[in-house]
């Protein structure tokens, strides 16, 4: 397996390998007839700085605002983009685009925060954090390192589990609708997911073999465009709905007490959990701050890393706020208090069974690419920890 982060060579020297880690060591002096840079000169410290290594010894990073935009899109915009209209429904027309634009502002607030953790004391010469529990400790300390890893890696694990099972389902859509298609709905047409997450399982193992975050780009700049895919899909669909409804569904304050859904009929109680359960969604559907410095840290530099991250999280935290909202309050006004869980179910498994087929296929390549980027974190401690329980053997 590829190492997954960027150490130093060795060097080779009159057929010898020289094994000094020195950073100086690899730094390659050339003459620089460019413009002076007062930013370059800081985070580069000498005068001439190398074309190969970082000012922390680690191969040049390559990372731009558009690879980070690319990477933050596919980590936010997962499928949970398709619950968004179930959320809007249970809280309504007033409270629903308001909760969905307040978690986007907190989110970009957070962010922006966070990326100026990457280094430690000056945000442009200090010492790099490359992981979130590298800017937890730097921060904290303490046993807070050891609380949230836990907490990280339990999260990323759950994710993983969930872009699983979400793939195998969008999967087996794909079969049932085509199914369905072919027994105009007379044939139920039951099957297992079992083989579907098994495929989906040797495909990411295969995947996993990318070294590092900054070599994964290809995969999230396609996993983005898949993201919008199914989204435009989503909204396309409900605006057809909605054409065909002549009319927007739905109330100021959300799915009303006493209604009948799938589920029964909404009490007092049911209004309040369903509304928990909502803010529960929209706020999961922002969520990518654990991966955020290790995002960063594929980032190149000058300008300083935490001003391209800012710009990068600015500019996809907008464009998803803006899918979302088209999402969520079309879905909505197609459905009303019956707008379902996931959007694209509640247009029937065959009509239009094609344009499905379309939307599932774009969200199991999605996944595939967003499972990467969640789980690079996660790949590079186990690989780190069987390292080091090797070398202690």
């Amino acid at each position: 397996m590829l190492p997954r982060s960027r150490t130093l060579p060795s060097r080779i020297y009159n057929g010898v390998v020289e094994d000094r880690q020195d950073i100086r060591h690899y730094l390659q002096v050339e003459a620089q007839p460019k413009a002076r840079n007062t930013e370059s000169e800081a985070i580069n410290l000498q005068a001439n700085y190398s074309k190969c290594f970082d000012d922390d010894g680690r191969l040049k990073r390559t990372g731009t605002l558009w690879t980070s935009t690319s990477h933050i899109i596919t980590a936010v915009i997962g499928s949970g983009v398709l619950s968004l209209a179930w959320a809007v429904g249970q809280l309504g027309w007033v409270a629903g685009p308001s909760v969905l634009s307040l978690f986007a502002l907190v989110n970009l607030y957070t962010s922006n925060l966070l990326s100026k953790c990457y280094r430690s004391g000056d945000p442009v010469t200090g010492q790099r954090n490359y992981t979130y529990m590298d800017a937890v400790k730097a921060n904290l300390g303490g046993r807070k390192v050891k609380v949230c890893g836990i907490i990280q890696y339990i999260n990323l694990f759950g994710v993983a589990i969930g872009y699983t099972i979400a793939a195998s389902v969008s999967m087996m859509a794909i079969k049932r609708s085509n199914c369905f298609h072919k027994s105009h709905g007379k044939n139920p047409c039951h099957m297992s997911s079992n083989g579907y997450m098994i495929t989906f399982g040797i495909i990411e193992i295969l995947f996993s073999q990318i070294p590092d975050f900054d070599q994964v780009w290809w995969l999230s700049i396609v996993a983005a465009i898949m993201s919008f895919t199914y989204s435009a899909v989503g909204l396309a669909l409900g605006v057809a709905k909605v054409a065909e409804n002549k009319s927007f569904k739905g109330s100021l304050t959300g799915i009303r007490i006493g209604a009948i859904t799938h589920a029964g009929t909404v009490t007092p109680t049911q209004k309040l959990w369903r509304s928990l359960q909502a803010l529960g969604a929209i706020a999961f559907a922002y969520s990518y701050s654990i991966i955020l410095i290790e995002i960063q840290d594929t980032i190149k530099s000058p300008p300083a890393e935490h001003k391209t991250m800012k710009k990068a999280t600015s500019l996809s935290i907008a464009i998803t706020t803006i899918f979302y909202l088209l999402c969520g309050c079309m879905g909505y006004a197609a459905f009303g208090d019956e707008a379902p869980g996931n959007l694209l179910t509640g247009f029937g498994f065959y009509d239009p069974y094609w344009l499905l087929d379309i939307a599932n296929i774009a969200i199991v390549v999605h996944l595939v690419g967003a499972y990467q980027v969640y789980c690079q974190p996660l790949f590079a401690f186990v690989e780190k920890w069987s390292a080091q329980k090797w070398q202690q053997k």
